[in-house]
């Protein structure tokens, strides 16, 4: 799998993602949410964070509204989530910026989030695979800030990406 992509809206858009994330998800895998809260935009990492704790998904799940993983504590933050969990697969999650035409567009990546990349800033990468909403067109200048960005296009997308990730440990779990 080089990526995946679906759009938000597609009736079946979690059962496609869910599908193929079932082949990474194992015991050991842990969920890092990132973004804040503070900026709609880049508020999707910690709702699905968020949500995936409500559903009370049952693997690690970090990256939260109440507890994000952003900008300012990544490079803290995520190393010792990788000492407390060795070995884990780690799933990354975050917003991105596109091209107009892909804002809404889910992709499942077999590559680490490289989060902070479209707003010019240098942070690790997370993950081993990740899961990116495009949130944005990547042709403005001041990306993430955009008061055209809906909250609503942010919690729908969340929800699916959440879903997918229930749908996938509950495919992985079933084929044991």
């Amino acid at each position: 799998m080089n990526s995946v992509k679906v759009y938000y809206e597609d009736p079946l858009a979690y059962y496609k993602l869910a599908f193929h994330l079932k082949n990474f998800i194992k015991e050991d895998t842990i969920i890092i949410c990132i973004g804040t809260d503070k900026c709609i935009g880049d508020c999707l990492g910690p709702l699905v964070g968020t949500y995936l704790k409500e559903k009370n998904f049952p693997l690690p799940v970090f990256g939260t509204i109440d507890e994000p993983i952003h900008a300012l504590n990544l490079k803290t933050k995520v190393p010792e989530l990788l000492k407390l969990y060795p070995n884990s697969t780690v799933i990354g999650i975050d917003a991105c910026l596109g091209s107009e035409s892909n804002i809404g567009d889910l992709q499942l990546r077999n590559v680490p989030v490289t989060p902070g990349k479209g707003v010019g800033k240098t942070l690790p990468k997370v993950g081993d695979l990740s899961i990116v909403g495009i949130v944005d067109s990547s042709d403005m200048a001041e990306m993430f800030f955009h008061t055209n960005i809906r909250l609503n296009l942010i919690m729908n997308m969340a929800n699916v990406i959440s879903d997918s990730l229930i749908h996938a440990y509950y495919l992985h779990s079933t084929d044991k």
